[in-house]
């Protein structure tokens, strides 16, 4: 497989592919310029540290604030939520106007009699999609209702 390198401070970062058809290693290639490029830090009372947004369970806003939440607790961040949700890659969905999950920690999905849609994740976090991101949840979680 023949490849090019071209560094230029100027120009923005960009990647193409030319394949004959799709495999395995054009599907992982896809993947690694999807991740966000950006690191995120998390703030915690006088505790500062690097997060892995695999490691992330949710982001979600609260009294004006960005957290995100991780198996050692919860970090606050210091961007906006629709600034994240442009960094984050395919395994992140908005479930509604204040959460974005990881769809990779989902537990399971619970429908109420009302029709509404409890997402349940791994660390036992539940909320509920909005009927307005509804349809887009479905479609990238590949799921029928």
């Amino acid at each position: 497989m023949k490849h090019t390198t071209i560094i230029d401070p100027i120009r923005e970062e960009e990647v193409l592919i030319y394949a004959k058809e799709r495999s395995a290693l054009v599907e992982e290639l896809e993947r690694l310029c999807d991740r966000p490029t950006s690191s995120l830090i998390g703030y915690q009372n006088d505790r500062i540290k690097p997060l892995s947004p695999a490691d992330i369970y949710c982001f979600m806003t609260e009294g004006g604030k960005l957290y995100a939440m991780e198996t050692d607790g919860t970090w606050q961040l210091r961007c906006r939520l629709y600034e994240l949700e442009e960094m984050l890659g395919a395994d992140f969905v908005k479930i509604h106007q204040s959460c974005i999950i990881n769809i990779t920690k989902i537990k399971r999905f619970e429908a109420s009699v009302g029709g509404a849609l409890m997402v349940l994740l791994e660390n036992g976090h539940r909320d509920y999609v909005s009927r307005r991101q509804l349809k887009a949840v479905k479609e990238r979680i590949g799921i029928r209702l």
